[in-house]
């Protein structure tokens, strides 16, 4: 696990939110702990990895409706409900919205630990996803006009040849833009250039 992942538990019952504390804890250190959504919003900075162990249902805004919450403000933290009393359309409902599980207490220790094992692996995916994006799209700032259209034709699959012949320019011109396109992107290879430029 990333050092700097957490578990966030949001619960309304100060015992569970205790005993749930201690039992993540054996497993994964860095935890925190709110007794409401309203609490964890103003307490969370988007951006922090890891993941959300959740109560359904609590006074004031739900378990369902925080993850609607962060899904609008587009803060991709990934959840695990947690409760006592939910059904079968709260559960697909929650599953629907891009939870990784919904446990129904009582649930093995294992259970529990596995899926924040999975929240925060899915979050570290998530956040390895994110930064290849920001790095592409920083590169792709970088190119003329003109390196970006070659950049285009390289994408739909066209070799020098062509991509001179479209752009009614030499090969010598197109293999020097080309060039340019593979060193401000950072790509070591034709494969490495596309990967990156697709993750934008």
């Amino acid at each position: 696990m990333n050092e700097e992942q957490t578990v966030f538990l949001v619960d309304d019952d100060p015992a569970v939110l205790r005993s749930l504390s201690a039992l993540v804890k054996v497993v994964f250190p860095r935890v925190e702990k709110y007794e409401s959504a309203a609490a964890f919003l103003q307490a969370y900075t988007p951006g922090r990895p890891g993941c959300l162990v959740l109560d359904v249902a609590m006074p004031g805004m739900s378990g369902l409706e925080l993850q609607r919450k962060l899904a609008d403000d587009h803060v991709d933290l990934p959840v695990i409900f947690i409760t006592g009393h939910g059904n079968v359309q709260m559960a697909v409902g929650a599953m629907r919205a891009g939870a990784v599980n919904f446990l129904e207490k009582p649930f093995r220790e294992q259970e529990l630990w596995d899926n924040i094992r999975t929240a925060l692996d899915l979050d570290a995916r998530n956040r390895g996803r994110q930064s290849r994006r920001r790095l592409a799209e920083q590169c792709m700032a970088q190119l003329t006009s003109t390196e970006r259209r070659v950049l285009d034709l390289i994408l739909e699959g066209k070799i020098n040849k062509e991509i001179a012949a479209e752009l009614q320019v030499s090969l010598r011109t197109v293999e020097d833009r080309r060039a340019r396109v593979m060193k401000k992107m950072g790509a070591g290879s034709l494969a490495e250039l596309i990967q990156l430029a697709l993750a934008r």
